[in-house]
């Protein structure tokens, strides 16, 4: 009797637990999902707005015009190309020392005081506001040479590149078995080429998104641009004098009173995120298996 009053005892017990696991379940699925509508839902009229504003300023004048006085009906090609020169010179500078920084870590130095010491020092920069990298490379370049220039701008978007790339990289490598690496140094292989041919094409895809990740952010950059290159009216691809840029236009134009001008803003903005969106769909198909 004792018996089966424990057994009933137990199997109570069991429901009731199994009863109350099921309503926390439910509680965080509901929470999860009511989470996950309202990030879409921010999404969807961000991206919405965006193309409902930038999309009616859309012509071909935006692209064949420089900017102009309120009225004149102006373009955006002057800023879109002096952005397109920034941020490729920025990413061509910025990558490679992100990416041997990044390998420096993951194969060389995990556990060194000198490793640590770096990865703290990427890990500031990376959470480090854009404007204190402004303000710095200002008084690095701007301030001795006696003017703002478009170089200057370049490395400011370069320091705020290296460190997205630098921890992608990092852990993109560090996914890669051990095993892997000691079956390709134990067929004769040096070390620089295991990392060459086997653990950089193994992570390439991680680490181009960290690089897509990195172009993105400079992208839209303007608070460093700002002390740097400063922007340019005019048509200009010299960059040693102050020179466009797109965020730099939209800041200035969002914020005016002609109405033209606030439509090229939002112009400018679904460009650059129509920019970025693009780069994420043409490294998905390169990297798609085939």
């Amino acid at each position: 009797m004792s018996a089966t009053i424990f057994a009933a005892r137990d199997a109570a017990t069991a429901a009731a637990l199994g009863r109350s696991r099921k309503r926390r379940d439910t509680l965080v699925r509901v929470l999860c999902n009511l989470a996950t509508i309202i990030a879409l839902g921010v999404l969807v009229s961000i991206l919405g707005l965006l193309t409902y504003r930038g999309f009616a300023a859309l012509d071909l004048t935006l692209f064949t015009t420089s900017t102009r006085p309120p009225g004149s009906n102006g373009g955006l090609l002057n800023a879109i190309v002096g952005s397109l020169i920034q941020v490729s010179i920025a990413t061509v500078i910025g990558t490679p020392i992100g990416m041997l920084v990044g390998t420096y870590l993951a194969e060389y130095a995990r556990n060194s005081a000198l490793g640590n010491m770096v990865r703290f020092v990427s890990d500031i920069l990376l959470s480090a506001p854009s404007i204190l990298i402004g303000l710095f490379v200002y008084q690095l370049l701007v301030v001795p040479f006696g003017g703002f220039s478009g170089w200057a701008g370049v490395v400011a978007l370069s320091i705020i590149i290296i460190p997205v790339v630098v921890r992608t990289t990092e852990d993109m490598l560090r996914l890669i078995p051990d095993t892997l690496r000691e079956a390709v140094c134990g067929l004769g292989a040096p070390k620089w080429k295991m990392i060459v041919l086997v653990c950089w094409r193994s992570a390439i895809s991680g680490i181009l998104t960290g690089i897509l990740l990195g172009i993105a952010r400079i992208a839209g950059e303007t608070a460093p641009l700002l002390f740097t290159s400063l922007g340019n009216n005019n048509w200009s691809t010299d960059l040693t004098k102050p020179f466009p840029s797109l965020p730099l236009t939209i800041y200035a134009y969002a914020g005016s009173p002609y109405e033209d001008w606030i439509a090229l803003a939002w112009a400018g903005a679904l460009l650059t995120t129509a920019m970025v969106l693009g780069l994420n769909v043409v490294a998905r198909a390169v990297l798609k298996p085939r």
